[in-house]
């Protein structure tokens, strides 16, 4: 076997991680063994079609000896034990891009229908030059906890407006309080204040609680029960399952700033963060 094609397989051995040392970093490198053999074969399938072109005269390309060849991947790898995780980490950096690229993507697609929905809960400033949306169900733990985030971010922006995305998943209560929810924003009441009490009622939020948050502000509960399986209703939430689906979100709270999703609540610090940098660059990240 010539040098060339020795460095080849050696280095298409060692990036493949044969060796499969998995504890290193969040995203282990795994391949195995046939996969390792797969990417050798195809380095040699090349030598032999260059080969080919340069005539009769090239010399044959040798079998590879998994003897030979595998204590040469372990040297390799053993003479720099940082590389697995220097690969990880390029791995890591390199998918996260590219989920980046692919949110952008999806969120340019759905732009209308996740910032400018007619029947959707806008809070803050309407005008405002930085929005935050929430997808968010009434029984989310997470939710209810990041709920001061929210009302702390309202209440020293002005400038910012704040869509609500009503995302119930985790419950048919979670969905009967959330068509309530969105008669409520129908009717032009405070929005805010029933959004507020659902999340600091005590015990599962269902259609008595939510109903009930919304007599307090003076709307009728027999009405708004007669009202929750219209089809206006369904389709508003239907609207937020479909941006949930094109933009793979599967979990609450999720928000959107600019062309980034962010899974989970990250706290009140790193939305101000992510704000301050959409109004310093036009990114959640500047620089």
């Amino acid at each position: 076997m010539n040098r060339p094609a020795l460095v080849f397989a050696v280095l298409a051995g060692a990036l493949a991680g044969a060796l499969g040392y998995a504890t290193l970093t969040p995203r282990p490198v795994q391949t195995d063994a046939v996969a390792v053999r797969a990417i050798v074969e195809d380095v040699l399938a090349q030598q032999a079609s260059a080969a080919e072109a340069v005539g009769p005269a090239a010399p044959a390309v040798a079998e590879i000896d998994p003897a030979t060849l595998n204590p040469l991947i372990e040297k390799f790898l053993m003479d720099d034990p940082k590389l697995l995780q220097r690969m990880s980490v390029a791995l890591d950096a390199t998918l996260q891009e590219e989920e980046r690229a692919k949110a952008q993507t999806a969120i340019a697609e759905m732009h209308d229908a996740i910032y400018n929905d007619a029947g959707q809960v806008v809070l803050g400033n309407p005008a405002g030059d930085v929005t935050l949306v929430e997808f968010f169900d009434y029984n989310c733990g997470y939710c209810r906890n990041a709920l001061p985030d929210l009302a702390a971010l309202l209440a020293e922006d002005p400038e910012l407006r704040v869509i609500l995305k009503e995302f119930p998943i985790l419950s048919n209560e979670s969905i009967d309080a959330a068509r309530v929810a969105v008669l409520v924003n129908e009717a032009d009441a405070d929005y805010w204040s029933f959004h507020e009490a659902l999340f600091s009622s005590r015990g599962q939020v269902d259609k008595a609680t939510a109903l009930a948050a919304a007599a307090d502000l003076g709307l009728s509960p027999v009405q708004l029960e007669l009202q929750m399986s219209e089809e206006k209703v369904a389709k508003a939430i239907q609207t937020s399952y479909t941006i949930a689906q094109a933009l793979g979100i599967t979990g609450t709270p999720t928000y959107i700033i600019g062309n980034e999703i962010i899974p989970g609540a990250i706290g009140v610090e790193e939305l101000r963060g992510r704000i301050a940098n959409m109004r310093a660059c036009g990114n959640t990240e500047c620089g």
